[in-house]
């Protein structure tokens, strides 16, 4: 660590705080981030050890798409109740809600925003085909270069670290879960997808697409706009009944009145990532291939697709 000269702090979260640092060896910038990993009784937890190993593992691909992880360090505390987990990450130069949010008045360009879709999806589609949910997909996960290149980043470090440390509704929004989460309901890899949906509607709107306050909340918001789903796709063995958003029954709002700059395409992807039923969600694979990125370069769609496995 005496190779890392902190400039100054750039996040404080529920899993940590980051710092913007000088690699002294390589002469260049970083992120530290660094997270206390409370050990169980047995010492560090196993998943703790089996997420660090995947994250790991995935560096090795170089995918142009995910923020690279540098090095990992890790020191006990005195009384080796706890480890402090130092990872250096690259350093890149904003992250997506600063993004959104420096924008200028007239909004992003349509093609912009196609293009940084494209490369959300091209990132979660390399994870979950290496078998990783990101599970906290939000602007202030995904990081923009001056460049244009997006870097999706804190992939898997939720699931690793999040029974270690407090969450707060400060830190932790509820904005960009999906409606299984919320419903608490069994869920997969269709969790991210809804994320990704809202965050392309986020890009045109300029500002988060549901605001709620609570789990409840969040539904009332979703489903006052995209209306009730049939009793028949309800979740089982839930503590919500559907009764309890039984006023949501009208029409969905249009996209396209909503987002003006939408192309119909878009508005089809749109839908079609925010389905209630996870199942019929687009994957990220299927999302790749919409119609909606067909004027996408296709150097763009070639750079670092695949999977460590090879899968083109």
């Amino acid at each position: 660590m005496e190779n890392y000269v902190q400039v100054t702090e750039i996040a404080n979260g529920a899993y940590g705080r980051v710092y913007k640092a000088r690699d002294l060896n390589h002469n260049r910038l970083v992120a530290l981030k660094k997270i206390a990993v409370i050990n169980d009784e047995q010492g560090i937890p196993i998943s703790t050890i089996r997420e660090i190993t995947s994250l790991k593992s995935l560096q090795s691909f170089g995918h142009q798409n995910i923020v690279r992880l540098y090095d990992i360090f890790a020191n006990y505390t005195v009384d080796r109740r706890t480890m402090d987990l130092t990872l250096v990450f690259e350093h890149v130069e904003q992250d997506l809600q600063t993004y959104i949010r420096n924008c200028p008045s007239a909004g992003i360009d349509t093609r912009k925003i196609k293009d940084i879709i494209y490369q959300i999806v091209n990132a979660i589609d390399f994870l979950h085909a290496n078998r990783i949910v990101h599970r906290d997909l939000k602007p202030q996960n995904v990081l923009i270069s001056r460049q244009g290149i997006v870097k999706v980043a804190d992939f898997g470090l939720a699931k690793v670290f999040c029974e270690n440390v407090p969450i707060t509704s400060v830190v932790v929004t509820l904005w960009y879960r999906c409606p299984e989460v919320l419903l608490q309901s069994t869920y997969a890899t269709p969790v991210d997808m809804w994320s990704v949906g809202c965050i392309m509607a986020e890009l045109y709107l300029r500002e988060p697409l549901f605001c709620g306050q609570t789990d409840i909340d969040q539904l009332q918001k979703i489903f006052s706009m995209t209306g009730l789903p049939d009793e028949s796709e309800w979740p089982v063995n839930i503590p919500f009944s559907r009764s309890t958003f039984c006023q949501y029954t009208r029409r969905p709002v249009q996209y396209s009145e909503m987002m003006p700059e939408i192309c119909q395409d878009g508005v089809d992807l749109l839908q079609k990532l925010l389905k209630f039923n996870p199942k019929e969600r687009l994957t990220a694979e299927e999302s790749l291939q919409h119609p909606y990125f067909q004027d996408v370069l296709p150097s763009e769609k070639s750079d670092n697709h695949g999977d460590v496995n090879g899968r083109q």
